[in-house]
């Protein structure tokens, strides 16, 4: 299929050339024009005093698209439940950092050579778009494996039967990827020269060392704090704000946030609409069963869909529409399922025999006049591989032995029709005309077929069931009642429970793409961006939104929200989870505090501390700081490296309240390594490059105003 389709668009390269080029001026014509008309309202983001344009976004967002669409028919399971709002955020984050490294490039001075981009593009390529070139010459007809071939074939176009007219569409392409591959080179090479600067100095490497080689003997007892009692521990308004001092810059937000709550209602069908598909499942039964009657138009109004199936046994679905085909007779019907998600019946057709692939030898012609010479000179006895020798090069394209898939997983391919196939299968050897026009012809042999093979014929209906428009209506009105009597945040949060509804507490940003189904997962409900939009923008304090819906059929769902705060610096103490964990913080502290006098041991005794606390000593022979899985805890892993053997010290950790003893110290004889201990501060340090990049300076994420509108 892929060969003819080849030779089909191949005498369309002219076409293709005008329209690309066409495309190009008018598209070209109406950016520069909005950008003129609008000025900064096309900026979806800005970076210190750079700019990025929704242009530009638009195209990066079309980029990561076409690259899902390509990952999801390479492997459809694992991408099928990609969540598409991620990609308008994934598009700016790409272009941030693009627009970050090539500002620090400029800076730094860096240029790609041209024996760099010879090798990246023709001996190492890096750019996918070289694979996507070679793609589109293959799919027109012109047979190339390598980026030396595709060059050679675009630029030099009359060594290889072609026009310049029929290449240049792919030569300003090619020119535009090795631009865009230029900046690739250039943005990894600053990239390599970044992470170079990241070095251990003699010391951090000699104290990394240090710290490996001095080890301790520790005897230990640990009792975490498990659930603490909230009124054993209570904690006042002061102990928490001190907490909250303490590590208030855990909570800093780097653009600005709105803590929100948030009620999703997923609709499901009614028992109604359940028992509506149980009646309908039965009447479209009895309606397959009439052999002389067909889907009525009412039934398709329902949502009844008839696809007509051709595939070979092997190629059938596992379960029971397999299970059902193989041994069902013509004509006959059967409901296979009927649950919660709609139903599925089977009408069953005929079996036959028919041939799967065809290898055949394939000439096109260039001309009404010469198809007839050279269909009459290949009957006679010439071989296909002498063909370009006795007629024109520019006039003749062969291609020997070439596989026609004529099914596939899916049914029959279509890519011969069956008097075609009748006409190659009944020719006895001789070449046909496949396929003729004025402009030229197509010619064929059959030189070798597969042996038939078992082909099942049957008819699945379909029907998947959704909630039913009154069902939406319903739920809605509910919704709308609730808002209306409950018009302002204090009352949204304090009734609806009373109403049925769950309400999640959030905090909203920007760069947001969805409101996410748990707060912290990036799990999002369908067409929910516009909620993110509403917050960000008309969203203030105290006010609630209205209705916002989700369109998608089969699982419908309708959104409201409320805005608690706003802010721009940190996290306040009243966000919801800064509450739940500066709370959380203050009461192990304070339990700490009282348990680390219980605890304290009788007669400096080890065994009396551990035994305060219900648990039984334990002993670390090989103490390391920084290595050791027995105390995680940071504080106190570096008061036990830095304590002298001898003392038994009862601490409050973030944890739990700890006992130890240092009984011994020692040294290890290990050999000194440079690199070991470079790569060791290297991953010690895990520099983040985006933050590198951006240092100081702010990013400004206005993409919500452009993304999901009312």
């Amino acid at each position: 299929m892929a060969t003819l389709e080849k030779i089909r668009s191949k005498s369309g390269l002219l076409i293709v050339a005008i329209g690309v080029a066409l495309l190009a001026f008018i598209v070209g014509d109406a950016i520069t024009n909005s950008r003129n008309l609008f000025g900064d309202h096309t900026t979806v983001a800005k970076i210190g005093g750079e700019k990025i344009d929704y242009t530009d976004y638009i195209r990066k967002r079309e980029e990561l698209n076409n690259q899902l669409e390509q990952a999801r028919r390479q492997n459809p399971a694992q991408y099928a439940n990609f969540d598409t709002q991620l990609l308008s955020q994934m598009a700016l984050d790409n272009l941030v950092s693009e627009t970050l490294l090539d500002e620090a490039a400029d800076n730094a001075g860096i240029q790609t050579s041209g024996s760099q981009l010879s090798f990246y593009i023709l001996e190492n390529p890096v750019n996918p778009r070289i694979q996507e070139i070679m793609q589109q010459l293959n799919a027109s007809g012109m047979s190339v494996s390598t980026p030396q071939q595709a060059y050679e074939v675009i630029f030099n176009p009359k060594r290889n039967g072609l026009t310049d007219a029929q290449m240049e569409p792919f030569q300003k392409v090619w020119v535009a990827m090795e631009a865009e591959t230029s900046q690739m080179i250039r943005r990894q090479t600053y990239q390599r020269l970044l992470y170079g600067t990241i070095k251990a100095n003699d010391l951090d490497k000699k104290a990394l060392y240090n710290d490996y080689v001095a080890t301790r003997n520790v005897d230990y007892a640990y009792h975490p704090y498990g659930q603490l009692d909230p009124e054993k521990y209570a904690v006042d308004e002061n102990a928490l704000r001190a907490e909250y001092e303490n590590v208030k810059n855990r909570f800093k937000v780097v653009e600005p946030t709105k803590d929100v709550a948030f009620i999703a209602v997923s609709i499901a069908p009614s028992a109604a609409d359940r028992e509506a598909a149980r009646r309908l499942a039965a009447q479209t039964t009895a309606v397959l069963r009439d052999s002389s009657a067909q889907l009525s138009k009412e039934l398709k109004k329902e949502g009844i869909v008839l696809t007509h199936k051709e595939l070979r046994a092997a190629d059938l679905p596992r379960g029971m529409v397999k299970d059902y085909v193989l041994s069902a007779s013509r004509d006959s019907v059967k409901l296979i399922s009927e649950n919660l998600k709609g139903f599925t019946i089977v009408k069953m057709g005929r079996r036959s025999q028919a041939v799967d692939s065809v290898q055949l030898n394939l000439v096109q012609v260039a001309g009404g006049n010469l198809a007839d010479k050279v269909l009459a000179s290949l009957n006679s006895g010439l071989s296909i591989d002498s063909i370009g020798k006795k007629f024109p090069a520019d006039s003749v394209f062969a291609q020997k032995e070439q596989w026609i898939t004529l099914f596939n997983a899916q049914g029959r391919t279509g890519a011969l029709e069956s008097s075609q196939l009748d006409s190659l299968f009944n020719a006895g050897g001789k070449y046909i005309s496949l396929m003729s026009a004025p402009q030229g012809a197509v010619l064929a042999q059959v030189s070798k077929r597969n042996a038939p093979v078992e082909v099942y014929e049957y008819d699945e209906v379909t029907y998947d069931l959704k909630p039913s428009s009154k069902t939406l209506n319903d739920e809605r009105a509910k919704l709308e009642k609730f808002l209306d009597e409950n018009a302002s945040t204090k009352n949204f949060m304090a009734n609806a429970a009373k109403s049925g509804y769950s309400v999640q507490n959030m905090s909203v940003s920007s760069s947001q793409p969805a409101m996410p189904r748990m707060a912290g997962m990036q799990s999002y409900y369908p067409d929910s961006r516009q909620v993110v939009r509403w917050v960000m923008i008309d969203g203030k304090p105290g006010a609630v939104s209205h209705i916002y819906e989700s369109k998608d059929a089969m699982t419908p769902a309708l959104y409201a929200v409320a805005v608690v705060n706003e802010y721009d610096d940190f996290a306040p103490l009243t966000n919801n989870d800064v509450n739940k964990i500066v709370t959380d913080r203050a009461r192990k502290s304070k339990a700490g505090d009282e348990l680390v006098k219980q605890y304290q041991p009788k007669a400096g005794s080890m065994a009396s501390a551990a035994q305060a606390m219900g648990v039984e000593p334990q002993n670390n022979p090989n103490f390391r700081f920084g290595r050791n899985s027995q105390v995680r805890d940071a504080r106190v892993m570096g008061r036990i490296a830095g304590s002298q053997p001898g003392k038994v010290v009862v601490v409050k950790g973030d944890d739990g309240v700890y006992a130890y003893q240092v009984t011994s110290t020692a040294t290890e004889k290990f050999p000194y390594s440079e690199q070991q201990y470079e790569q060791q501060y290297f991953q010690l340090i895990s520099p983040n490059m985006g933050e590198m990049l951006k240092g100081a300076k702010e990013i400004e994420n206005n993409i919500y105003k452009f993304e999901a509108g009312d």
